[in-house]
């Protein structure tokens, strides 16, 4: 891997930058100043940027709980998206959401440049496991339930595998419901459409897992926390 290549992956700075860097004579490799942005290093090697060492990390994992009015993108024209809620220390080349959360929903997003492991958690076949707690105009009872644990099939055709409702609280008086619903889909709006079937709306929606990922507790909206290679490894 060219050095100018390494230092850029790792948020050192842009190329340009790097290359000022090299050109100042800041880039050290094994003791010995990196002379062109050509330089070929391996990972192993030991590199300095202005003294302080630059460890090779390939993949990072970020557990952010998504606030709302934040899109799931990595850049936007004109609206603010997860990225930017990234320290820019944190924002390394390829980092991008898994998945999508609506503009308006919360929760558990991850953020990652492992591109393997985004597909391992999004793929159809794999049945990942993805748990939401909502807030519903409308009651929710036992015949909804049922209704989910048997599949639905939407007004425009669209088929969905079996969903696990748990009914959390009732407000007959008021008509809401409080409820965790656990799919293994993600299409679009999905849960959103399935109560809109049943004739009842979602007025807020927070993912609480995915796959073994769970949303900390004690993790504030808008804030985010990496992963360990470890906690990775767990989630394969």
């Amino acid at each position: 891997m060219r050095i100018d290549k390494y230092l850029a992956n790792m948020n050192v700075g842009s190329r340009k930058e790097v290359h000022q860097l090299i050109k100042k004579g800041l880039v050290d490799v094994n003791g010995k100043t990196v002379k062109t942005p050509k330089e070929k290093i391996n990972e192993d090697d030991v590199v300095t940027v202005n003294g302080e060492k630059v460890a090779y990390q390939k993949y990072h994992y970020f557990l952010l709980n998504k606030p709302t009015g934040v899109l799931s993108a990595t850049e936007d024209r004109s609206q603010k998206t997860v990225i930017s809620l990234l320290k820019p220390e944190d924002r390394y080349q390829g980092i991008a959401p898994v998945g999508r959360l609506d503009k308006d929903t919360t929760g558990l997003l991850l953020l990652t440049n492992d591109g393997q492991l985004n597909h391992e958690l999004l793929a159809p076949n794999k049945h990942v496991a993805k748990v939401y707690r909502a807030q519903i105009a409308g009651v929710a009872d036992d015949e909804t339930v049922k209704t989910f644990a048997s599949g639905m099939t939407l007004g425009d055709g669209t088929k969905l595998k079996p969903a696990k409702l748990r009914i959390l609280k009732q407000d007959r008086e008021n008509a809401t419901s409080e409820i965790e619903i656990e799919i293994s889909e993600g299409k679009y709006h999905q849960i959103k459409r399935m109560f809109g079937a049943v004739g009842m709306k979602v007025m807020a929606l927070d993912r609480l897992a995915m796959g073994k990922l769970c949303l900390p507790a004690d993790l504030k909206r808008g804030k985010y926390v990496e992963l360990s290679l470890d906690e990775i490894e767990n989630v394969k």
